[in-house]
């Protein structure tokens, strides 16, 4: 067990930005295991739009602005330091991986689909 973390890409519009129903013909853009300050930034992301349940298969869909706000917070080592029982922690190697995953979320909005981050604990 523990936190398993996923951008999804869609080609569909989804009808708001938090607790939809996932989309049938979502892919996988990238995928975390055990990176909770991350969650804990997207855990924010997903507060702050609205979302109100305990964030456990509630996804939240990442705009362009959210991918520029989450690549300042990473290039500044400023993800929120996070815990959580099945959590495991964020060892600070995960850098590259995270900038890897802004550049394929920009471009999968340049190219129309819609991102979104989903995580499962």
């Amino acid at each position: 067990m523990g936190l398993d973390m996923y951008a999804m890409i869609t080609e569909e519009e989804l009808p708001q930005s938090v607790d939809f129903k996932k989309p049938i013909d979502a892919v996988e853009l990238h995928y975390w295991r055990k990176h909770p300050d991350l969650h804990g930034w997207m855990e924010g992301l997903y507060s702050g739009k609205g979302g109100n349940g305990s964030f456990n298969l509630d996804p939240v869909v990442l705009t362009n602005a959210d991918i520029d706000q989450l690549g300042t917070a990473i290039e500044r080592n400023e993800l929120p330091q996070t815990d959580g029982y099945f959590f495991g922690q964020s060892l600070g190697d995960e850098f590259a991986d995270d900038l890897a995953f802004i550049a394929k979320a920009r471009k999968a909005i340049a190219d129309g689909y819609t991102v979104y981050y989903d995580s499962w604990w």
